[in-house]
């Protein structure tokens, strides 16, 4: 028999009481519970956090399921990846979750994917960075939104080269994110000539002093300053790099919305960066963030946000498709419906999901807009260029998918 959510449970015990049983069991409904999963007090609590759960909250209202019901529920995995992983263990196995979406942090998002993948239960990420997701941790019921790090060192790292910043230094994130985000622009930085005169790792999280790092990438005599770090690690570099005067061009290798909106544009003006989504990209992206912006008025969507709503919608659609009971029994399942099925939402538009759990969108490479140039609240990118699905990401081929047979 399908396990009832305790607030379903309770909702209908009294008239279930007042009749026979088997009428009572065929009024009952399916109940899909989904887990958001993430940073929602440490540096990546504005990239992600609250904002995600709102998000993935407004694509179940948008669906307003037939069937079944839907509940969310969210955590803090203070970016631990044995907290992470404790929360994914217990939801799974004791309270009824049946897919867990977002987790950002790499090393947290594969911890919480081995879970997944010994549970069978489905696991959408959408706020890590790591390509090993769709790589050598891939897994038939993992699905991997919005960006990794092989997209962004291509389109920042790549463009950046290409514009005269041929030397490089890295300031870097010291866990699977930041040091896979070094490699992968490292790999493009070289492949496109220019060279790298050196690095600094850093302890994460609880780092908020840069200033060391920064005078050693200064004293390299390097062109670009490439920061392999996000959310508020990225936001303090580039404050204290400008209050430093720190004479580099700064690459910021993962940049959202929010992080230019802490800086303002005073700093952030000029500074080109990687997104998949942007709220004023098309009509139908300002159509999705006029939804939002109630349920997240100080804190207007990013790729992550966006990566929460169209990845819940769409996997709210392949449950419909093939039953909930069968969703409940197999995440590998409904993830194979979610493949079978072309992705079409407000934030994103039209694309599909790879054999290996890619989902395969475009991209966009932008540059903060000048004060002078910016006409409103949140009015921060102008597009530079754009990248099709198989120009985006790494080619399936390359990623070593094991469960693939290429």
């Amino acid at each position: 028999m399908t396990k009832l959510s305790r607030r379903l449970l309770l909702g209908t015990a009294a008239a279930a009481a007042a009749l026979p049983l088997g009428r009572a069991r065929t009024q009952a409904k399916s109940t899909i519970r989904i887990g958001v999963l993430n940073d929602q007090s440490g540096p990546y609590r504005d990239t992600s956090g609250v904002s995600s759960v709102a998000c993935t909250k407004q694509a179940v209202a948008e669906f307003a399921a037939q069937g079944f019901d839907v509940d969310v529920v969210a955590a803090d995995h203070q970016n631990k990846p044995d907290i992470g992983a404790g929360i994914a263990r217990q939801w799974y196995d004791r309270d009824g979750v049946d897919m867990i979406i977002d987790v950002p942090t790499s090393s947290v998002a594969l911890a919480v994917g081995a879970v997944a993948k010994e549970k069978d239960k489905a696991y959408l990420n959408v706020g890590a960075a790591t390509a090993d997701l769709t790589g050598k941790q891939c897994a038939p019921n993992i699905v991997h939104w919005s960006y990794d790090t092989y997209m962004l060192a291509k389109s920042t790292g790549g463009a950046t080269v290409r514009s005269g910043g041929d030397s490089w230094y890295f300031v870097t994130a010291d866990y699977a994110f930041g040091h896979q985000l070094q490699e992968q622009t490292t790999r493009f930085v070289t492949a496109a000539g220019g060279k790298i005169l050196g690095s600094s790792t850093y302890p994460f999280p609880g780092t908020t002093d840069f200033s060391s790092f920064l005078l050693q990438a200064q004293a390299s005599g390097a062109k670009v300053l490439g920061l392999c770090n996000a959310g508020a690690d990225t936001v303090n570099s580039i404050k204290q790099a400008h209050e430093f005067g720190v004479p580099m061009r700064v690459a910021a290798m993962l940049m959202f919305i929010s992080d230019v909106h802490a800086l303002g544009l005073d700093i952030a003006q000029g500074l080109t960066l990687t997104e998949s989504f942007y709220w004023d990209l098309n009509d139908r992206t300002r159509a999705f963030t006029e939804r939002v912006k109630p349920r997240t008025p100080n804190n207007w969507p990013n790729m992550i946000h966006a990566g929460c709503y169209a990845g819940t919608l769409h996997y709210l659609k392949a449950v419909q498709q093939i039953g909930a009971a069968n969703a409940k029994a197999s995440g590998a399942a409904v993830v194979n419906a979610m493949k079978a099925m072309p992705t079409d939402d407000d934030a994103f538009g039209h694309g599909r999901i790879r054999e290996d759990g890619r989902g395969m969108l475009p991209s966009y490479l932008f540059q903060v807009k000048t004060p002078a140039e910016s006409k409103g609240p949140w009015d921060f990118y102008k597009q530079l260029s754009s990248y099709g699905p198989d120009e985006a990401w790494r080619p399936l081929a390359e990623g070593n998918c094991a469960f693939l047979k290429l």
